[in-house]
């Protein structure tokens, strides 16, 4: 494990000049100030968020600063309100390059009671969830589709995910916070190489409990006498995670678990104990999708999955289609062998 001191956080400044970065949840906390970082580093700042008025007030700090930016109001759960998000982006700068799904919540509610109308529980909301997973769930698909709106070969195109010390380790009383951490540690690990076949870097920031609103008071009383991470190292650490222009850390984890440096846990450390049986298992099982032994597999699937068609005299269509496409299916499958 590596560690990022304070003052490389923003080495590669230079990378974002003229970029456009888009953050939503960018009004307050953690999103502000990396959009006041992004903007006091050249880049174009596009804000989406539920508070309006906190987001134009953030970008009047930009703009009294010389930066550049815009924000509207976006409601993260609605999906009209993220398409109209990124449409003003494209429409204000003609291009996204950074995209970093920051709206987050914790627990709302008590988990562990129910409510109850006429003797019977009542289905509770889980909008802890909607917003920390399915929202960022929504956004990292739309980002994939306007990122690559005029994207030539090379060019600076990242998303930056929101993780937590929740992402691995449970924390008691917020159940639904901990599983929306503990998914967007997963959503990482499954893009990285889907995403990087579009020329787009992923990464997962992790910090330790952060000084922001977030943070309901009862909890920063209960964490009175220690240290919280400083938003602005979570931010440099975003803005190191979206620049850094070496490919060997795309897909790594930036953990934040107090108030030192920032450390880059290389990926290789993700794959022991249970993670390294599990990845050497998958690993040979889609290299093994190669060579005779493949088409041999492959035939058996269609022709078991085909019983349907074999009635209908359809499946002989069904084959050729496969083996026609059986350069592209074997590419599929090795996107995903290490």
């Amino acid at each position: 494990m590596s560690f990022i001191h304070d003052d490389k956080l923003f080495l590669f400044g230079d990378r974002v000049k003229g970029k456009v970065v888009l953050i939503t949840g960018g009004a307050g906390g953690i999103g502000k100030e990396s959009a006041l970082r992004f903007a006091s580093n050249g880049a174009k700042v596009v804000i989406g968020d539920l508070n309006d008025t906190a987001g134009r007030q953030t970008v009047a700090e930009i703009e009294a600063a010389g930066g550049t930016a815009t924000s509207i109001k976006c409601n993260v759960v609605v999906w009209d309100d993220l398409v109209a998000l990124f449409e003003h982006a494209i429409t204000k700068y003609q291009s996204i390059d950074i995209v970093i799904p920051n709206a987050g919540i914790t627990d709302r509610g008590d988990f562990d009671s129910l409510v109850f109308k006429d003797g019977k529980p009542v289905e509770q909301k889980a909008l802890t969830i909607d917003i920390n997973v399915t929202a960022v769930l929504k956004t990292v698909q739309l980002a994939q589709h306007y990122m690559a709106i005029g994207q030539k070969e090379g060019d600076l195109k990242s998303i930056v995910l929101i993780g937590s010390m929740a992402s691995w380790i449970g924390i008691p009383k917020a159940p639904l916070y901990s599983c929306s951490k503990h998914a967007i540690l997963g959503l990482m690990r499954s893009l990285t190489k889907p995403l990087a076949f579009k020329g787009i870097r992923v990464a997962v920031i992790h910090p330790f409990f952060a000084d922001t609103n977030i943070l309901p008071t009862a909890v920063k009383l209960f964490l009175a006498g220690i240290p919280l991470v400083p938003v602005t190292r979570v931010a440099g650490a975003i803005f190191y995670a979206a620049t850094d222009p070496d490919p060997e850390t795309n897909g790594s984890c930036w953990l934040l678990p107090d108030d030192g440096p920032v450390f880059l846990l290389k990926k290789e450390e993700l794959k022991l104990g249970v993670y390294e049986m599990i990845d050497s298992r998958v690993n040979a099982a889609f290299k093994g999708a190669k060579g005779a032994q493949f088409y041999i597999r492959l035939t058996k699937d269609v022709w078991r999955n085909c019983a349907p068609l074999r009635q209908l005299g359809l499946v002989g269509l069904v084959g050729a289609i496969a083996w026609t496409n059986r350069t592209q299916i074997i590419g599929l499958v090795s996107q995903y062998t290490s």
